[in-house]
């Protein structure tokens, strides 16, 4: 029997990084908390044990009873709230929240909230590393890998950069963000949202609540918030933009990143590749101007940001092939947008060799077949629903490895001189490999091997 006052009663649930982050923001803070996790033996439970020694914890099938005792239950990302012992203490009037909650309820500087399906990573570093060149003391983290609790062990910083996934959003009740974008929405995890992409599309749109600043992407309709009056809209895209939007300007033959119809930096100076590139930096312009971020400063740091590891990376060009590491692209919608992207700079007759293939997540992989069938030569097939790929697209014969040295020989044996070699899988990875960065590793030691 817990000896926690009901009405004090704070319940933990997932003992993974986040959950961790929440327990030791809470006992920083003295407040009393409980610890519960799914799973009979989760793997930090000897660590948690050590840390919090007098904290109850409670492993294994979630308690009804116990739940609706709580007055809030705090959920790990990972933990789905459509859970019934979960709904059951929601439908009681117990409060359902996450760490990102906690983190806006502490801080009082301003937010920038970044999600979308895909490139969240790209440009929240982006923005971050931009305001850190403008000077300005910067947290970046949540979803990219530190959780947002663990930033306030240096203290409060001026501005936070935060990439948020829809698990996170599921929880969010009142980010109030500075500034706020979906960048772009395209249909993943649906086995968490019963395969709805309208679930998965509300859980997105959380991210504008309470926003000041809300930035769209007008190549994407399903980036657009129903918002209410007062709230400053401003937009990206990939054409000629309005006036004060962010675009691409022709001008005397070159191509530009423009502000209206004034240019200001030419896309050849920028070291990441790819249409799909463009649009990230022109949503991290966007994003830095609706909190201040200097424009002369941010074209500076534009001019120097190489992209991330995994995202569409460079690794090599050999035998005038080139690869490209994109194990990053764990659903449709990036691997289109890499396709796109790196189509476009090839040359006139090259086209692309992608491997792709895992875990699909229920998702419909019949929108590769119009990027493929203009862009690619071949198709390798690796993972537990690599034929799922196989069958949905019938522009090109699947070709089949079993691991990710054979897929990158069978590539190369496909591949001519001047096209791409491009591992964007469509996929998650945990079929064969512990996540995309390993899965991206392989890839790029198979390549250096060849």
């Amino acid at each position: 029997m817990s000896l926690i006052a009901t009405d004090q009663l704070r319940i933990i649930i997932g003992l993974g990084q986040t959950g961790l982050s929440c327990a030791r923001y809470l006992a920083a803070k003295g407040l009393p908390f409980m610890l519960v996790d799914t799973r009979d033996a989760p793997p930090n439970l000897e660590l948690i044990h050590a840390e919090f020694p007098e904290t109850e914890v409670h492993c294994g099938e979630l308690n009804p009873a116990l739940l609706c005792r709580a007055s809030e239950i705090i959920l790990s990302p990972g933990v789905a709230k459509d859970q019934p012992a979960i709904q059951a203490a929601a439908a009681a009037g117990v409060k359902l929240s996450g760490d990102i909650d906690l983190f806006c309820q502490a801080v009082s500087a301003p937010i920038v909230a970044i999600t979308g399906s895909n490139a969240k990573s790209t440009v929240t570093t982006l923005v971050g590393q931009m305001a850190l060149d403008a000077g300005i003391d910067t947290g970046i983290g949540g979803n990219l890998g530190t959780p947002v609790l663990d930033m306030l062990s240096d203290g409060e910083q001026a501005l936070y950069v935060l990439e948020l996934s829809s698990f996170q959003l599921e929880t969010v009740n009142d980010l109030r963000a500075a500034a706020a974008t979906v960048l772009n929405v395209s249909p993943d995890h649906l086995d968490r949202y019963s395969n709805s992409l309208h679930l998965y599309y509300q859980a997105k749109h959380r991210v504008f609540k309470g926003a000041a600043n809300v930035v769209i992407n007008r190549d994407d309709p399903l980036t657009s918030p129903l918002v209410s009056t007062g709230v400053k809209i401003s937009s990206f895209g990939l054409g000629r933009p309005d006036l004060n939007q962010f675009g691409l300007l022709e001008k005397d033959g070159q191509t530009f990143l423009a502000r209206g119809l004034t240019p200001l930096l030419a896309v050849n100076e920028l070291k990441i590749q790819g249409q799909h590139n463009l649009a990230n930096a022109l949503a991290a312009l966007a994003l830095g101007e609706a909190v201040n971020i200097p424009l002369e400063s941010m074209l500076q740091t534009l001019k120097q940001f190489a992209g991330l590891k995994h995202r569409c990376q460079w690794v090599a060009d050999k035998q005038g092939v080139a690869y490209f590491n994109d194990s990053k692209g764990t659903n449709v919608g990036a691997t289109v947008a890499a396709i796109n992207g790196l189509s476009a700079i090839l040359a006139e007759g090259h086209k692309i060799v992608l491997i792709a293939g895992g875990v699909g997540k229920g998702a419909d992989f019949s929108d590769l077949e119009k990027p493929l069938k203009a862009a690619a030569r071949a198709l390798v097939l690796i993972g537990k629903d690599g034929g799922l790929i196989d069958q949905a697209v019938s522009c090109l014969e699947g070709h089949y490895a079993e691991s990710m040295t054979a897929a990158v020989e069978l590539a190369t044996s496909l591949a001519q001189p001047g096209d791409i070699v491009l591992l964007s899988p469509a996929c998650a990875s945990f079929d064969m490999f512990s996540g995309f960065p390993a899965r991206g590793d392989a890839f790029i030691e198979s390549v250096e091997a060849l």
